[in-house]
């Protein structure tokens, strides 16, 4: 398949056929929604009047739920405890109508759980609730090899959506970049530096701009200094050599870049900024759909912009509709 320019309609029209499976940190995420009125006796902190709670799809399960959210079949593998929380997390997958068939529930694992205290529209704080990684590893099973042939085979294009938690490991990371050459299928990676696993061969990495500088090898800019972007796009391809790298740099936009070089820079298109929680997943959700069904990068990356554009502008972790990505 050629890459070709497309419109967000276009790429939308083609979407309903697609399947993407995902590997990674399966996390729900929990909202709790109140209000302010007086600061505790006991100590100098708010006193929140809780109004309601909500829970929605994070990490992995929320890549996967922005894929849904578009129409488009996804699968999930990942870990989530035997638990209250894990399902939760199930009812959520099952009602966006994702395959998580091969998810793997252990009875003495917890679903990982972030929850966020939100006042007024201002998160106060969040409490994230885990085990240690070696629980929600999964490279070490016998019937994991056999499993991702058939699940890689059967897909269109796979991400690694790895928050550090567990699931991906380089072993792990190794057979999924085999077997996806191996079927010619589309691999796209969002990566935590710190884990310091080698993916080189992914056709498409999506890291945000303190992400791209830690893959690069870089420290952060002083104070007044300018974000180094065309060295960290040549030290990620002596590095890494992805096929694409396209990093999310907040309020400056999103670069494209290629071979070591900026290809493109977007503007940001984010009319309003309320909440970053899983823009990312919305970003590598959206790029490597667009990709999958023919675009060029530059359409693929203006389709991904906007979406990012529209679930900032939402309160808590929040996909993109079809409806809004035509309307935006």
């Amino acid at each position: 398949m050629n890459p070709q320019r497309m419109t967000p309609g276009d790429i939308l029209n083609t979407l309903r056929n697609l399947r993407v499976l995902v590997i990674g940190d399966l996390m729900l995420d929990h909202y709790i929604w109140g209000d302010v009125h007086c600061i505790s006796p006991e100590a100098p902190v708010p006193i929140i009047h809780t109004t309601r709670d909500t829970h929605t799809a994070g990490g992995a399960a929320n890549v996967a739920l922005n894929l849904a959210s578009l129409g488009i079949q996804a699968s999930l593998l990942g870990t989530l405890g035997q638990d209250t929380n894990g399902d939760t997390l199930v009812r959520l997958l099952e009602n966006a109508g994702i395959d998580f068939s091969h998810c793997l529930r252990h009875d003495h694992t917890a679903t990982i759980v972030k929850t966020r205290v939100i006042a007024r529209t201002q998160q106060l704080c969040r409490i994230d609730r885990e085990d240690p990684r070696a629980s929600y590893c999964i490279d070490a099973l016998p019937a994991i090899p056999s499993l991702l042939d058939h699940l890689i085979k059967n897909a269109d294009a796979v991400i690694l959506s790895d928050y550090a938690k567990g699931v991906i490991t380089q072993p792990l990371l190794d057979a999924v970049s085999t077997l996806s050459a191996k079927h010619e299928k589309l691999l796209a990676v969002d990566p935590k530096p710190a884990r310091r696993l080698q993916f080189t061969g992914a056709n498409l990495i999506t890291p945000n701009r303190h992400e791209a500088l830690e893959l690069a090898g870089l420290p952060e800019p002083d104070c007044g200094e300018i974000y180094p972007l065309a060295a960290v796009c040549r030290l990620i391809h002596q590095k890494f050599a992805p096929g694409l790298l396209v990093i999310t740099l907040g309020a400056d936009g999103m670069a494209i870049c290629r071979d070591g070089e900026i290809v493109k820079t977007l503007p940001t298109l984010a009319r309003e900024v309320f909440d970053v929680s899983g823009a990312g997943d919305t970003v590598i959700a959206t790029l490597t759909a667009a990709l999958a069904v023919g675009a060029d990068a530059e359409s693929a990356a203006h389709f991904a912009n906007r979406a990012a554009g529209i679930v900032v502008s939402k309160m808590g972790t929040a996909t993109p509709t079809p409806a809004e990505l035509l309307g935006y």
